[in-house]
């Protein structure tokens, strides 16, 4: 799976650039490859907002490739939820409802209720997953992995600054050079709030260098930091940094 979006959608960590060896985004070059790669490729364009390209072509059984569009929500998914019957239960969905349309309506419940706080309903889910989900209603992103990284997701950048995420490390090459690294386990990104994890919201994330598996420097990922740090002195008192906390409703912000 390939998904692009531009800058004004979705603002990457600056960590992810590597200085030495970033890319201008080339679209048509990039589509081209993921094309000649997967012969049932399909892509949607998503207006002035980006692209997604998806296939199921040479994909792993186990961890299966799959695509929903549900009222301009679109949500590309790899692997599989092992809790399904309870969160088509929490989700008020129909015994044939699938992984990706769990996930959309997870999403939707969020965007628009606000029911549960988003760490307590990412870890609602439980399973090997990787998802990109784009919402046209609101042009904004959101992505995440379960807690173990269990399906690697490579997210990047290019010199115009535009978010690249795929499945495959030669397709993150090809569009970010080594501007680019594994997404983080147990996080989630969003268009409004940046980079956070689920694991522990309470904890800052701190980027640390990453280097891919022919030995080369990329650029960063995070990791969760062993203490919280973000204080201020006020007055010559020490006060912690006001925050937007998990427990808040982040969709009325997207």
């Amino acid at each position: 799976m390939l998904a692009v979006f531009k800058k004004e959608v979705a603002k990457c960590p600056k960590e992810l650039k590597n200085g030495e060896n970033c890319l201008s985004l080339k679209e048509d070059l990039l589509l081209q490859h993921f094309s000649a790669v997967h012969s049932d490729a399909v892509t949607l364009n998503l207006g002035g907002s980006g692209f997604m390209a998806f296939s199921s072509d040479k994909q792993n059984p186990l961890l299966p490739r799959l695509f929903a569009v549900v009222d301009d929500i679109f949500c590309l998914f790899q692997g599989h939820i092992e809790n399904i019957a309870p969160l088509k239960q929490l989700y008020g969905l129909t015994k044939t409802a699938t992984e990706e349309s769990i996930i959309v309506e997870a999403y939707r419940s969020l965007r628009d209720r606000g029911t549960s706080p988003t760490d307590h309903a990412l870890r609602n889910i439980q399973g090997k997953f990787a998802y990109i989900i784009y919402d046209a209603s609101v042009r904004t992103t959101f992505v995440s992995v379960d807690a173990d990284g269990s399906v690697p997701l490579y997210w990047g950048t290019t010199t115009d600054d535009h978010l690249v995420l795929s499945d495959e490390v030669e397709t993150a090459k090809k569009a970010c050079g080594r501007s680019f690294a594994l997404f983080p386990k147990g996080c989630f990104f969003t268009s409004s709030g940046g980079l956070k994890s689920y694991e522990y919201p309470n904890r800052e994330l701190k980027a640390v260098p990453w280097v891919d598996d022919s030995g080369q420097a990329c650029g960063a990922t995070f990791t969760v930091a062993e203490e919280l740090k973000k204080k201020t002195t006020h007055l010559g008192s020490s006060f912690g940094m006001p925050r937007v906390d998990s427990d808040a409703d982040w969709s009325n912000k997207i």
